[in-house]
């Protein structure tokens, strides 16, 4: 693909997001799921886990490291300390690890908002969240520079 073409890596994601949590016929199930992904998350370099790459803004600690391909692709590791919070920053990953730069930064990420996390979630995890995926845009944005 060259650059000139758009890339819409993220969309069939976002869709794909939608219907797995349509799956499920309640909360506590897409919880489930969630922590199944956190148990599925690949370990994270002890090296990677710097306060560099710690997110501000989450009440337990999350770490998310990027490493920048020649493609402008981008590809994230990630862990935390918490059940939960590990499936929703494995969750993000999913979405967006080896995705282009430029779609990242300018990613609506719609899927939140449809799968009703925001609105499940404590105000404290709905924040770090949003803090996981800022710190995401934001490193899609520096690569780009």
């Amino acid at each position: 693909m060259t650059d000139a073409q758009p890339t819409m890596n993220l969309e069939p994601r976002q869709q794909e997001l939608i219907e797995t949590f349509e799956m499920f016929g309640d909360w506590m199930e897409k919880y489930e799921h969630l922590i199944e992904l956190g148990k599925e998350l690949k370990p994270m370099a002890e090296a990677d886990r710097v306060d560099e790459n710690l997110i501000q803004g989450c009440q337990s600690r999350v770490w998310i490291a990027c490493k920048t391909h020649d493609n402008g692709h981008l590809t994230f590791t990630a862990d935390s300390d918490a059940i939960i919070t590990k499936g929703l920053v494995a969750l993000v990953l999913e979405l967006f690890s080896n995705a282009p730069a430029a779609e990242i930064a300018t990613a609506n990420l719609h899927c939140l908002q449809k799968i009703g996390l925001h609105d499940h979630l404590s105000p404290n995890r709905s924040n770090g969240l949003s803090s996981m995926v800022q710190k995401i845009k934001l490193t899609a944005l520096k690569s780009l520079a």
